[in-house]
């Protein structure tokens, strides 16, 4: 793709940007080698803004590996071996690591990540599509992911986690701010959040089920361990956790929420090792057969 004067000027681009266009790039110039030109000079959200304005190409970048200050490749970046940077990894389409994933600030993919070992990153993590790790997922702000996460270690984000499909980690998922999925949760450990906990499905972890604010679940939470909020528990059906079930003071406990009064015997049990003291809606059992509500 050439892009001329007319062209990016029609894109209302910032003073500074459009006079160095003008300057170093004669106004014209191929969409990819402006890009290159503009991380070369460390004008990383001049890059940004020009991926925003005029979009992914099909094109496909295959390395063995990246050391570099940035990277903003508008097409498929492929990379054998490790991505390492000082600041952001972008890609228009789909980013393809062999090895590690590794950002000073953002690691960003019009399509989907995928990472042979961990993705690592000092700001946001962001993909339209999948993100996937063979390791773990680390991010010092946000994580937003608009298909499928999946990760074989922990998933550690600072603030918080937005995914539109499910949520697949072997081991814990840590958030800083709120967790958020349109599909269902699965993890071998933890899943605590340091504020909502929101699923649209539900949740089944191997440990304890925690949240700084409330757990809002449309079908069923399974739990290892405890089911704990410091506000309000509530699923569409069940609810069974090996220890306890406690929401914050002042409120309380709602299960089958979505669940018919004449199935509220199978489908909207709540079972915990002692009954919750503000179990307000749900249908209480002993704890000595948990089922798996969650379906996640």
């Amino acid at each position: 793709m050439q892009l001329t004067k007319k062209f990016v000027k029609a894109k209302n681009p910032c003073t500074s940007g459009y006079r160095w266009f003008l300057r170093d790039q004669n106004g014209h110039g191929d969409y990819q080698q402006i890009l290159d030109a503009l991380v070369a000079e460390n004008r990383i959200d001049d890059a940004n803004w020009l991926l925003d304005q005029f979009g992914p190409t099909d094109a496909v970048l295959t390395v063995d590996a990246v050391d570099a200050n940035a990277i903003v490749f508008a097409g498929t970046l492929v990379v054998r071996m490790d991505i390492n940077v000082d600041t952001v990894v972008r890609a228009g389409k789909s980013i393809r690591c062999g090895s590690g994933i590794k950002a000073g600030t953002d690691i960003v993919a019009g399509e989907n990540i995928h990472a042979g070992a961990s993705i690592i990153s000092g700001g946001h993590i962001r993909a339209d599509g999948d993100i996937h790790a063979e390791w773990g997922i680390e991010a010092q702000a946000r994580l937003e992911c608009g298909g499928n996460l999946r990760a074989k270690w922990d998933v550690s984000i600072v603030q918080g986690i937005s995914v539109n499909g499910n949520i697949r980690v072997d081991q814990s998922i840590l958030a800083g701010g709120s967790i958020k999925c349109d599909e269902g949760i699965k993890a071998g450990g933890r899943v605590k959040a340091d504020h909502d906990i929101l699923v649209a499905s539900g949740i089944q972890a191997g440990d304890s089920v925690l949240a700084g604010n409330h757990i809002e679940t449309g079908w069923g939470i399974l739990s290892g361990s405890d089911i704990v909020a410091e506000g309000s528990i509530k699923a569409g059906e069940g609810l069974a956790a090996a220890g306890k079930i406690e929401p914050g003071s002042g409120h309380g406990v709602y299960a089958g929420l979505r669940v018919r009064l004449d199935a509220w015997a199978v489908a909207a049990r709540v079972v915990a090792q002692t009954r919750p003291e503000q179990l307000v809606s749900g249908f209480w059992c002993e704890a000595d057969a948990p089922h798996a509500y969650a379906d996640a």
